[in-house]
């Protein structure tokens, strides 16, 4: 088990919006961590999902659906100075909950930027508009001028959150590994030095979850090892991946979103209907769904090099997934009924009798060959350290926590991103429940053992051109 270290203290309340599978998760890991006790917490959730266990730890629960029209004064009795908000929620605004924090003085996070609910299928607006580059840069204008203030972190669960902190120590291995001399950078400008030094052009947050049950995905039913809502919200959105200046040609059915800072298009179809070429180093070559994270856009962002205005490096990046088995027949029966949900809805943890997630991220480009960095956790020893967790939701939790303590260790920080944060100390707090956190080089590349049964139209002279990722 880990040990009991108490990282920081939570000096008022806690209010926890959403108690669905990550929630649950890491309710254990914050009483363990920080010093907070029960009392201090309430937990206002949508459904009952999870009240026996907030019950079971002495926590105030309360059923409650968080609307535009009653979210004011439901919360506002809640919170004021020096408490925290931790958004677990679906269907809920952030920026409008971290607008309320700021004025209230409370500190906050979120493991995912998510509009009001209907914000994802609303067919008044664009596929540019409804996109998680529209819902950062709508964050980002909030947050201009409040360099100073109640430290508010957007997306800082695994994936977005703990995949920005595997990025920067991928980079330092590899500059290790290269007999380079580099100090830690400093700011955004010298880790795009760094990665650019490196000859990286490409990065995936590559991810196979392979934890399965006895009990198989029935018809008519969506089945994941994390929150049904959440996923099937996030792969009907339009599939977004950070742009790279090696890219040659925008793909056919992409597009600029003409406003904010043009690190990342948007492809004009779902996530969960778009895939692409990965690979992990325990799964091998593998095909995922490149479904749009914050992530993609924000370490895009992060690693850009500017002359005069122009971006003159930054690395493609996106997301390559395969969930568990069972999450990809959802998917297969989802896209069938054009994207109308399942009347079924069931997360996978207790019942999980095997499997393991591998999360990490995939550096490629370098003269040393691909590199993976990140997290190898498996069921058995996620419920050896701690209760109510699968091998998926503890790697969010733990990226939750570590960005709590952060924040609470720096509470006059404003509104950051997880790429603002220091690598070392979120990893430092959240590696005891990763499993292995290991870094391995491969030889793959998308272009292995194609062309044999069937032409394709290929860029043989650069691997790591988009058009040679994804399945057409």
């Amino acid at each position: 088990m880990h040990p009991d270290v108490k990282h920081a203290r939570v000096p008022g309340k806690l209010l926890i919006v959403g108690f669905g599978s990550v929630g649950q998760a890491v309710l254990p890991l914050l009483l363990r961590h920080l010093v907070l006790r029960p009392g201090q917490i309430s937990i206002i959730a949508a459904s009952d999902d999870g009240a026996s266990i907030a019950q079971e730890f002495g926590v105030a629960f309360e059923r409650q659906v968080l609307t535009e029209a009653n979210y004011v004064s439901v919360l506002t009795a809640r919170l004021g100075a020096g408490d925290f908000l931790l958004n677990l929620s679906v269907d809920v605004s952030s920026l409008a909950l971290i607008e309320l924090c700021w004025q209230c003085g409370a500190l906050y996070l979120d493991a995912s930027i998510e509009p009001w609910a209907g914000g994802y299928t609303d067919t008044a607006r664009t596929a540019s508009q409804r996109s998680n580059y529209a819902l950062r840069e709508a964050v980002l204008a909030f947050a201009r001028g409040k360099q100073i203030g109640p430290t508010a972190i957007v997306t800082q669960g695994a994936n977005p959150g703990l995949a920005s902190s595997f990025v920067r120590q991928a980079l330092m291995n590899m500059a290790a590994d290269c007999k380079l001399t580099v100090d830690k950078p400093r700011n955004p400008e010298a880790w795009a030095a760094l990665a650019q030094g490196l000859g990286i052009k490409t990065i995936h947050i590559a991810e196979r979850d392979s934890q399965t049950t006895p009990q198989r995905k029935q018809r008519d039913e969506f089945v994941n090892t994390w929150s049904v809502a959440g996923f099937i919200g996030e792969g009907t959105q339009p599939s977004e991946l950070g742009w790279g200046s090696h890219e040659r040609e925008l793909p056919k059915d992409g597009a600029r979103h003409g406003f904010g800072c043009d690190a990342a298009i948007y492809l004009n179809r779902p996530g969960m209907a778009t895939r692409v070429r990965s690979w992990t180093p325990l799964e091998g070559a593998f095909h995922g769904f490149l479904v749009t994270h914050g992530e993609s856009i924000s370490i895009a962002d992060h690693l850009t090099l500017r002359r005069n205005g122009q971006a003159v490096y930054r690395p493609t990046v996106h997301y390559a997934y395969h969930p568990c088995d069972d999450a990809v027949l959802s998917v297969h029966e989802l896209a069938g009924k054009n994207w109308q949900p399942q009347s079924g809805q069931r997360i996978l943890r207790d019942d999980i009798v095997r499997g393991i997630d591998e999360l990490g991220v995939l550096l490629m480009g370098s003269a040393l060959g691909v590199y993976w960095f990140g997290s190898r956790l498996s069921i058995d020893e996620a419920r050896k350290l701690a209760p109510y967790n699968s091998a998926t939701s503890l790697q969010v939790a733990a990226g939750v926590l570590a960005g709590m303590v952060w924040a609470l260790r720096q509470p006059q920080a404003g509104l950051v991103e997880p790429d603002d944060i220091d690598h070392e100390a979120v990893l430092a707090i959240a590696k005891p429940y990763l499993g292995e956190l290991v870094g391995v080089y491969g030889n793959w590349s998308p272009l292995q053992n194609r062309g044999p049964l069937f032409a394709e139209e290929l860029a043989l002279d650069d691997p790591w051109q988009f058009k040679n990722f994804r399945v057409a």
